[in-house]
């Protein structure tokens, strides 16, 4: 099992039960595909470094979990058709 970070953007304007569904959307694909879970960061609303399809703020998350190799491209391959989804990045941690 390999250590991985997710980072995740969701769009500003969703509501507290949308962000919320969105990532129990992202943490239960990780458990689908055999990973677990092991800590779910939630930075809150920040500005964006640039705009993204014309939003200046995005909801930040970074999910700490555990996973076999194949597991980040099955994530990455889902995750990148959510719609509340600005951006993410899948980084394998050391160790």
């Amino acid at each position: 099992m390999n250590k991985y970070e997710l980072a995740l953007v969701l769009r500003p304007d969703l509501d507290e039960e949308a962000k919320a569904a969105e990532l129990q959307k992202v943490q239960d694909l990780i458990v689908r595909f055999e990973g677990t879970v092991d800590k779910v960061d939630d930075w809150g609303k920040k500005r964006l470094a640039y705009p993204i399809q014309k939003l200046n703020e995005g909801f930040y998350y970074f999910i700490d979990f555990s996973a076999a190799g194949t597991t980040p491209a099955e994530i990455e391959s889902r995750v990148r058709i959510m719609e509340s989804v600005l951006r993410y990045l899948i980084v394998r941690k050391e160790g």
